[in-house]
């Protein structure tokens, strides 16, 4: 265990990546967002006003996946770090950020709530569709779905420095297929009532149960093929 955390120390030792430009980000969108509602109310908008900028650093974790594989496996490989401390570890520090967002996203929304929109109606993270199942169950989405991303952008880095871009092409064109396969088949058999009826019964839990597989598919993918990765 020790040695795992100290790749989450090897991680971290660029703080920027991990937590900074992910904070600057959501801080920037956040800031922009109340200029934009401050301005629509000057104007006499009265309705609440919501804003999806909460979701903008999470692009952003794409590349951090990339980058926590690209920059600093072939540092831990010198220092004879094993390949499933490094996964594991890697995932740890995910974890963390994924969990500090979370936290941030879930205390923004609760002072949301209590003003009224920071007093102007502007809901930049208590979105009412999230917040149906209450505060916990947010903060719970907002971090599988920060830590979907970056095991995505992970996945991919390791399927790059194992087989090339060739073969990474290959898979996410693969992926591409099996979703409009299953498009296709939806509007083919005109499903799509009963689908969107079942997303919707499902709700945040069911799409956090899903993200969650994802989670699961990406990261345990990514770990197989890392264990034969080489530098």
């Amino acid at each position: 265990m020790s040695r795992t955390l100290n790749v989450v120390r090897m991680q971290l030792a660029n703080r920027e990546t991990y937590l900074w430009v992910p904070l600057l980000i959501l801080g920037s969108s956040f800031v922009i967002s109340l200029i934009i509602w401050a301005t629509l109310a000057a104007g006499g908008v009265t309705t609440n006003m919501y804003g999806g900028g909460a979701q903008a650093p999470l692009w952003y974790f794409v590349a951090v996946g990339v980058q926590a594989l690209t920059l600093t496996f072939p540092f831990s490989q010198a220092l004879s770090v094993t390949r499933r401390e490094f996964f594991v570890g890697t995932m740890l520090t995910a974890a963390l950020t994924s969990g500090v967002l979370a936290l941030i996203f879930v205390i923004g929304g609760l002072i949301e709530l209590a003003t009224g929109g920071w007093g102007m109606g502007g809901y930049f993270f208590a979105l009412d569709w999230l917040w149906a199942g209450g505060a916990f169950m947010a903060g719970v989405f907002f971090f599988t779905l920060t830590m979907m991303v970056f095991t995505l952008g992970f996945w991919a880095a390791t399927i790059y420095k194992r087989w090339g871009s060739f073969r990474l092409t290959l898979a996410l064109v693969a992926i591409a297929l099996v979703l409009l396969g299953v498009i296709w088949t939806i509007t083919v058999t005109r499903s799509w009532g009963p689908v969107m009826g079942a997303i919707v019964q499902a709700g945040v839990w069911g799409l956090t149960g899903a993200l969650a597989i994802l989670v699961v598919v990406f990261a345990s993918t990514a770990g197989l093929v890392l264990r034969r990765t080489t530098v």
